[in-house]
């Protein structure tokens, strides 16, 4: 009977083990969850002080917070769409640095990605570029091939070339790739330094 009561007695402590971590899991959502509105508000350009937000948790709440500010800032450091497209990683960073209050280690970081975003924009110019003068020359041929044709002259571009298209779309994604994979390293070192910070 002892054994059955410890039996018993095990598999409650078990349940209110669970209760309690679910609690806690529960708690730790809500606080990520916090964080993570914060930045939004903050990558709104609506008045924020982050670090003030940050201070005000409990200091067992302020980890999950942090991690909250922390995932939606490096989400929103990504490799410009269009050339111009800089806005949000800038603010982004900005939001990073004041969370890292300045810190001389994240600065540095932060110019080393901005460079990469820079060469990104400058390296996608410069392919395009290439693949158009490269389709330019069959555009050419096309061109004069219609002409006879239709006895009507027209003047393409290389990107209505069928081939184009694929060949752009290939070349972006090694681009993509390679310039994504340095991004990704320098935003696994930010996410170390800024939650490993006091």
């Amino acid at each position: 009977m002892a054994e059955i009561r410890s039996t018993m007695d095990m598999v409650l402590e078990r349940a209110a083990r669970m209760e309690a971590e679910a609690a806690n899991t529960h708690n730790n959502d809500e606080t990520l969850q916090a964080g993570m509105k914060t930045a939004a508000s903050y990558m709104r350009d609506e008045d924020v002080d982050l670090v003030k937000d940050l201070n005000s948790y409990q200091d067992k709440d302020k980890a999950c917070v942090l991690k909250g500010l922390i995932q939606i800032f490096l989400r929103n450091i990504m490799l410009p769409r269009e050339d111009d497209d800089q806005a949000g990683a800038n603010r982004a960073m900005q939001g990073l640095v004041e969370l890292g209050q300045g810190s001389g280690d994240l600065l540095s970081i932060f110019s080393d990605m901005k460079s990469i975003l820079d060469r990104y924009s400058e390296h996608k110019k410069q392919l395009k570029q290439q693949l158009e003068e490269q389709f330019s020359q069959q555009m050419n041929m096309m061109e004069q091939d219609l002409a006879k044709k239709t006895g009507v002259s027209m003047k393409l571009e290389p990107s209505q070339h069928p081939k184009f298209a694929e060949e752009w779309l290939k070349l972006r994604g090694q681009l993509n790739e390679q310039y994504g994979q340095a991004l990704d390293q320098y935003k696994q070192h930010i996410e170390q330094q800024l939650t490993a910070m006091p």
